[in-house]
């Protein structure tokens, strides 16, 4: 489980660290039609490229959502601002426990292209991940 927890977190850490923002049109046009395919109603649409993969940014009905695609225009994993109180129980326990006074920026839900789901906190300057019961995983520096 801790190895699984490990590759986890670096694979995100790697998404992460590495993105770069991209014009509209240097995206791959099977990445950006398998984009308006799942999501017709995306607006605000801004690129970045993490590594080899496409990342879409953009708003649906006043939520957050982030795609990340690989060059084939396959999804590789999904994120969803959440409110708050839907993180699991589990992980708001150790928030309180672990970060008292400190306000809680905003939430996410992200699956893999598995359908491993983690959830994302993020506090000061810090991105604290969850697994899908709501146990700690890591803490990054955003």
């Amino acid at each position: 489980m801790k190895k699984l927890a490990m590759v986890v977190t670096l694979s995100i850490l790697s998404f992460i660290s590495f993105g770069q923002k991209v014009k509209e049109k240097n995206v791959p046009q099977v990445i950006k039609t398998a984009l308006h395919q799942k999501y017709s109603n995306a607006k605000e649409i801004k690129w970045d490229k993490e590594e080899n993969n496409y990342e879409a940014s953009f708003d649906i009905n006043g939520v957050d959502n982030s795609v990340l695609f690989s060059q084939d225009g396959k999804i590789v994993e999904t994120e969803v601002e959440i409110q708050i109180n839907q993180l699991p129980k589990n992980a708001l326990d150790y928030l309180n426990v672990n970060f008292k006074n400190a306000r809680i920026k905003e939430a996410a839900k992200i699956i893999n292209l598995k359908g491993k789901i983690i959830f994302e906190a993020e506090i000061k300057t810090y991105d604290i991940l969850f697994d899908e019961k709501g146990g700690f995983i890591s803490k990054n520096k955003v």
